[in-house]
């Protein structure tokens, strides 16, 4: 499509940034709504990050994602930012409004919760959650899964204090478990969630006897590369639902998009595809 001088911009910070699927997948919605439009990947390294971002209302951007390491730095330097963003303490989302004021927000707690939901059949209420990892990502997913009303939330992380510094900071009914006890943590969960690197494509295993855990059960992995890691397969291979990761990087997407772009895209299986490709 080529580009009139009226098109809407948006973008991603990160660095580096060429691994990031974000500008394919918005790319795909901008060729389905036929919207005069881009999104440009923006490679910009941590010391030239402030300045950059300041600029963008300048530089006529409608907003942009934050990727890493630039999440925590975006949330400092924005003129406004969200309760649930703050809470997380990071910011993935930004909307230039229309007196140049940055509005961050973050997208990944609705990105997770909206992927379980519609991958698998599951009911917050439920029963307990138990959150594999506490680092950005679980910061992310815990809030949104207090946020959703789970009776209880239990987490574990290979560095225990820093699991116990996510629990204190957030509140609420959050058990901290230590690592060498995760399989019996499994006991009666409703829904397991791995959020650290263990079985993600180059790193070690995921070691996760599942026999306690309820087939009942929904287990998702925020990995996506590979997109069906040992964790679920394990799980598929017992009876449990899973969930890939890959839900939750294309849900999150959707309401930067829509505040950018005007438009509600949607999540569907054409767009999977087309982001599977890139990812073969």
């Amino acid at each position: 499509m080529i580009l009139s001088g009226k098109a809407k911009i948006a973008g991603i910070f990160g660095w580096p940034i060429a691994h990031s699927r974000s500008p394919r997948l918005h790319g795909f919605w901008l060729d389905r709504h036929g919207i005069d439009g881009t999104y440009i990947p923006l490679a910009v390294t941590p010391e030239n990050f402030a300045a950059a971002f300041r600029a963008l209302p300048a530089l006529g951007f409608r907003g942009v994602n934050i990727t890493v390491p630039h999440k925590e730095a975006a949330l400092a330097r924005c003129d406004t930012v969200d309760a649930q963003a703050r809470r997380i303490g990071a910011v993935n989302t930004v909307v230039v409004d229309a007196s140049g004021r940055l509005i961050g927000s973050n997208t990944d707690a609705f990105g997770f919760i909206e992927s379980v939901r519609r991958s698998a059949t599951w009911d917050a209420t439920s029963g307990p959650a138990v959150v594999l990892g506490a680092g950005g990502a679980a910061r992310a997913i815990v809030v949104a899964l207090l946020d959703a009303g789970v009776p209880a939330l239990r987490v574990t992380n290979r560095t225990r204090a820093r699991a116990e510094s996510l629990a204190a900071e957030l509140g609420g009914a959050i058990q901290v478990i230590d690592w060498e006890d995760r399989t019996e943590a499994l006991a009666g969960a409703a829904l397991v969630v791995n959020t650290t690197t263990l079985g993600m494509q180059g790193h070690e295993p995921l070691a996760l006897d599942l026999a306690r855990l309820p087939t009942t059960a929904v287990v998702t992995d925020i990995v996506y590369t590979p997109l069906q890691t040992p964790l679920l397969r394990d799980a598929a291979a017992r009876g449990n639902q899973t969930v890939d990761g890959l839900g939750m990087l294309l849900y999150q997407a959707q309401p930067g998009f829509e505040k950018w772009f005007g438009v509600r895209p949607e999540v569907d299986d054409a767009l999977r595809r087309f982001v599977l490709e890139d990812l073969c």
